[in-house]
């Protein structure tokens, strides 16, 4: 659920808090006083995009920041948790766009992508405008729309797998089938490269060790000479380490008797010559199984010269040939049996296409129940919206398809008739604007689910709606705060009155600035607000009267 609202330097805003609660919220004001601004800086802190123009002219950014309570959310709060950017039961995100065109987003104190933003504000914030209505002419949406109805988010998980299986699959006939078709001159090239790698028979490790002992015969006579020079410092030599630690002992053991303290330090100095002693006794042993090779080294460098001559000819590094060996042989062996590959992926593909074939078999019939169920509810509420023959038909048509969807087999089309006697028709060729957006909150009403956004935004989708209708409008929008926050843009003065809480919304204009201010206003404005909409100037007379009874029945109902 929204708790506040900061806006700054945004369109002709300067700067705006507001403090949000549960219920049902509306706005209202003169064309052009700036509500849809509000319902842009929303938009900006769930994630869609930013534009650079709205930033206040003068300014050098505007930023945007609300706190939400996801306690009510389950899904956001998850996905929080998920990105360790969980805070309790709290959600601040913070949004500044630059007047160059850059933007950043903040989500708890923590910086984010426009894409995660986005992710995350689907699952705080739902909005529904007069877009969203001509987007219900669309299939995709039609067919989203029903999906998400009947919920089977299984059986959608089921097809989509069997349709990338299948895809999958298809890519790899592709594949072999583009392979058998390659020039044999092509093919007689890789027999070529094969042999060559054949040939050089390089191991796994066999670099590795190549490389040390190259390393160990090119400096053999350097290991020889100073390693028997170590050794004589060590032990052997005049003045050798050895010879000195054992004149110190002499001189330690004398005086041992004399303190106990020496004793101490002899025992260390012995251990010190029992080592040196060892150390000199290693390297000899080394030195002695060193020797130079000038014929074995010219055979090791002729064999790391070989190596690396055959990796620059695959454009690969000296330690990738064996991979490269393994890729080419596997490149090989798949086009020399691509006939029998192809005949067991034809194989594959017939399982798999029959699997896709049964879950989405499996799916159109749950389409189709849904169907029913939601066109049923659908009508109902478009009825009480004032048209009162009016019928809403989902309908779902299986097409032959020669590629499988992620979505299914299904065409799902919605059919609508306003008139007793017509057929319901494809919606796009009959609905006009007034009718399309009744349909449209009658759907956004009936697909309310408890697993949804907390917080619902209706941006004048009440446009072309008047008279009694407007009123069934209104008493659907306070059904829909009793369970979430909604926040509506209205025109309407019968929906305005059945808010829990009413924002009046006015330009401004200082020292040559405008700006648009927003305050809750109380009963008294409230009245003087509806009578406004009404088309008085709320200062007495009959429109002020309408206006106080349109508040008190709502009151009476609430």
């Amino acid at each position: 659920m929204l708790r506040s609202l900061q806006i700054k330097n945004l369109a002709i805003i300067d700067e705006l808090s507001l403090d949000w609660s549960t219920g049902f919220h509306v706005l209202t004001g003169e064309t052009g006083a700036g509500k849809s601004i509000l319902i842009d800086a929303l938009g900006l802190v769930i994630g869609l995009r930013a534009d650079a123009s709205l930033v206040r002219a003068g300014a050098d950014k505007a930023e945007v920041s609300a706190e939400f309570a996801v306690n009510d959310c389950p899904d956001a709060a998850a996905w929080l948790a998920e990105r360790e950017l969980a805070e309790g039961d709290d959600c601040t995100i913070r949004r500044v766009v630059h007047a160059e065109g850059r933007t950043r987003a903040f989500v708890n104190g923590s910086a984010v992508s426009a894409s995660e933003l986005r992710e995350l504000g689907e699952r705080l914030v739902e909005i529904f405008g007069q877009g969203e209505s001509r987007s219900l002419l669309l299939a995709d949406a039609q067919r989203r729309a029903l999906d998400e109805s009947g919920r089977y988010p299984d059986l959608l998980a089921a097809v989509t797998a069997a349709a990338r299986s299948l895809q999958k699959i298809d890519a790899e006939i592709e594949a072999l089938r583009a392979a058998q078709s390659r020039d044999p001159a092509q093919l007689e090239f890789l027999r070529f490269q094969l042999q060559e790698l054949d040939a050089l028979a390089l191991t796994a490790d066999e670099l590795v060790e190549l490389d040390a002992e190259h390393k160990r015969l090119a400096n053999a006579g350097r290991l020889i000479n100073d390693g028997d020079g170590a050794q004589q410092l060590l032990y052997g030599g005049e003045a050798s380490i050895y010879d000195q630690l054992s004149r110190a002992l002499s001189v330690l053991h004398g005086l041992s008797p004399l303190h106990e303290g020496f004793a101490e330090a002899e025992t260390l100095a012995a251990g010190a010559q029992a080592q040196v002693r060892e150390a000199a006794d290693s390297l000899r042993r080394l030195i002695e199984r060193l020797d130079l090779d000038p014929a074995r080294l010219a055979e090791v460098e002729g064999r790391l010269t070989a190596i690396h001559d055959l990796a620059r000819k695959h454009r690969v590094r000296a330690d990738e040939l064996v991979e490269r060996h393994a890729e080419l042989r596997q490149e090989l062996g798949g086009l020399e049996d691509a006939g029998a590959a192809l005949t067991r992926l034809e194989a594959q593909r017939a399982t798999a296409m029959k699997a896709y074939t049964a879950a989405a078999a499996t799916l159109t019939t749950a389409r189709r129940k849904a169907a029913l169920t939601l066109a049923a509810s659908v009508t109902q509420r478009v009825r009480e919206l004032g048209m009162a023959n009016a019928e809403f038909v989902v309908a779902v048509e299986v097409l032959g398809r020669d590629k499988p969807t992620a979505h299914g087999a299904d065409l799902v089309r919605f059919d609508f008739s306003a008139n007793p006697g017509q057929p319901p028709r494809p919606l796009a060729k009959v609905a006009s604007g007034g009718e399309l957006s009744r349909i449209s909150l009658a759907l956004q009403v009936s697909l309310l689910s408890e697993e949804g956004a907390a917080t619902m935004i209706f941006d004048e989708v009440d446009a072309g709606i008047g008279g009694v209708t407007a009123d069934v409008v209104g008493r659907q929008l306070a059904a829909l705060g009793a369970r979430r926050q909604v926040l509506c843009v209205t025109h309407l003065a019968q929906v305005a009155a059945r808010g829990n809480e009413h924002y009046g919304i006015a330009k401004s204009v200082s020292a040559g600035k405008t700006s648009t201010g927003v305050r809750r206003l109380d009963r008294a404005a409230r009245v003087s607000e509806l009578s406004r909409m009404l088309g008085g100037d709320g200062s007495g007379g009959s429109t002020v009267s309408l206006a106080e009874e349109l508040l008190s029945r709502a009151e009476a109902r609430a």
